[in-house]
């Protein structure tokens, strides 16, 4: 068996991701040697697989569920954005450079077909099935003729196409009809099916609708998916929520000692690997929430200054909303701050930056004896050590290297009293580390907090992992999905007018994703 599907959906945070992964949790449990692709992912969420390379997150939470190692096979092409008009353009783990969108679409994307394709085939001689993940929706017809994750890598693998809708955003319907009918006849006859997302209620109320819409389409349903709370799963493409606020979901327990801890993120601008704090969040009794105010740090316990990829950026949005002196306040108080990463660099004395802003010379908060220089090669590492007393691991994505002068040594950073910087992501996924400083932090906050002797972060992700396989297994049409990944699209498929409208030629100016609307080309300014 060499088998394979697209996932795609009718728009952005369908489902895509974690349908993707539940269907290669749902084949590893049936003995199926399958593994995860997404040709092209839009990010600031990554990861670092063992051989140093950059990869989504996302992609790397679908190789756990299939129970594989991640590797740059499975995401070959990273965007990073930088802004609304820019990404670094992130090619088989390594950062080839910066680009605006026009630049991308106009001709960039289209020429790495070959490259994502010659990944898929090597996934596919390796693995039983590979379950590949679009991107967006595969009726943006403006970006057709370059696309390479969607109908695009469907048409080179001759893969089938289940279309995820999210009914809970309503419309789904008309969102399922009206995407298969905007792509061309080729297109059209890999489109197999579709799978609602996120339902609600009672299923019988929907079937009449399913029934409907397989007379119009001439396509089934392959399942109904119910709303499902508490996944935590890697979000992808940034926090789509409102930032102030917004308290990310954690378990429902109490606390284990007397007192909660109150952990307040601060939202800083192009935010990456929020999901650093996921740990923070698992633990009974610890309740994490992202700010965008500094009135907002006040009844917080623990501050963190997170990762991103903009490093001056987010500088000068923490001065001009009054949170650097908030937290200046809070070290001369001995209360908790951590930096990440970006965080990190931002709590130094000074940060040297000729590559990512260009801004020169910025003083950075002084909070801890560090300076920060640019440096043109990314850092990509997945160091290991110990800390506080006990074992820590993590991975390393940054462009600033920092000179640490003075304080007490904190994994690759340094800790001045009540304030920690690291450019270790995930550390705080390992356990004894994880309680070891929340005890800190407890003791220095004056709380009567006790971390859970036996949260197991890693143990809690494979049950989230579990249930989206058991919402494949026990609401989609199994025996349908194992048929069509196996053997390949369905002959017959209707065409549905009025098909993709005529693909017209490249203009001299035009618009990209997001309303960019500047030429670009690649560059040497490659940042976080």
């Amino acid at each position: 068996m060499s088998g394979g599907l697209l996932v795609a959906g009718t728009t952005s945070d369908a489902g895509k991701s974690v349908v993707t992964a539940g269907i290669c949790r749902w084949l590893v449990r049936r003995g199926v040697k399958v593994a995860p692709f997404k040709a092209q992912n839009m990010s600031l969420n990554s990861f670092v697989t063992r051989e140093g390379a950059e990869i989504g997150r996302a992609q790397a939470m679908q190789a756990q569920a299939a129970r594989v190692e991640p590797s740059a096979l499975m995401n070959p092409v990273l965007l990073k954005p930088g802004g609304d008009r820019s990404s670094q353009v992130v090619l088989m783990g390594k950062p080839v450079g910066e680009m605006s969108a026009r630049g991308y679409h106009g001709g960039r994307q289209e020429a790495l077909l070959g490259t994502v394709v010659d990944c898929l085939e090597q996934l596919r001689s390796t693995y039983d099935a590979v379950i590949c993940e679009g991107a967006g929706s595969p009726a943006e017809i403006n970006l057709r003729r370059t696309d390479i994750v969607n109908m695009g890598i469907a048409r080179a693998a001759r893969f089938p196409v289940l279309v995820v809708g999210d009914i809970d955003r309503g419309g789904v319907f008309a969102s399922f009809f009206g995407t298969t009918a905007l792509l061309s006849p080729e297109d059209q006859s890999l489109i197999a099916g579709y799978l609602v997302n996120k339902f609600r209620g009672d299923v019988s109320l929907l079937e009449p609708g399913l029934d409907m819409l397989l007379g119009l389409t001439g396509r089934p349903s392959y399942g109904v998916l119910p709303y499902a709370h508490g996944l935590g799963i890697d979000e992808e493409d940034g926090l789509r929520v409102s930032m102030r606020g917004t308290v990310r979901e954690s378990v429902v327990a109490p606390p284990h000692g007397e007192d909660v801890l109150r952990v307040a993120v601060c939202a800083v601008p192009l935010m990456s690997n929020f999901t650093d704090v996921d740990a923070l969040a698992a633990e009974p009794g610890v309740v994490v929430r992202f700010v965008d105010r500094a009135e907002e740090l006040a009844d917080a316990d623990l501050v963190i200054v997170p990762g991103t990829r903009g490093t001056v950026k987010a500088l000068t949005w923490l001065r001009e909303r009054g949170l650097a002196e908030a937290l200046r306040r809070r070290a001369a108080e001995g209360r908790p701050v951590l930096g990440i990463c970006g965080g990190f660099q931002v709590l130094g004395e000074w940060i040297e930056d000729d590559v990512e802003s260009r801004a020169g010379l910025v003083e950075g908060l002084g909070l801890l004896p560090v300076r920060v220089r640019f440096g043109r090669e990314k850092v990509l590492e997945r160091p290991s050590g110990s800390a506080l007393g006990e074992p820590v691991e993590g991975y390393e994505i940054h462009h600033g290297v920092a000179e640490v002068y003075g304080g007490e040594a904190f994994l690759d950073g340094c800790r001045v009293g009540p304030v920690w910087g690291t450019h270790w992501h995930g550390s705080l996924e390992s356990d004894a580390f994880r309680r070891a400083f929340l005890g800190e932090v407890a003791r220095a906050s004056g709380r009567r907090f006790t971390a859970a002797p036996d949260t197991s972060f890693g143990a809690l992700r494979e049950e989230q992992l579990d249930r989206l396989g058991d919402l494949i297994e026990e609401h989609a049409d199994t025996d349908a999905l194992w048929r069509l990944i196996e053997r390949g699209v369905p002959a017959g498929l209707p065409f549905l007018a009025p098909g993709a409208p005529p693909v017209p030629e490249p203009r001299a100016a035009g618009r990209g994703r997001g309303g960019s609307d500047h030429a670009g080309s690649v560059t040497t300014q490659e940042a976080q």
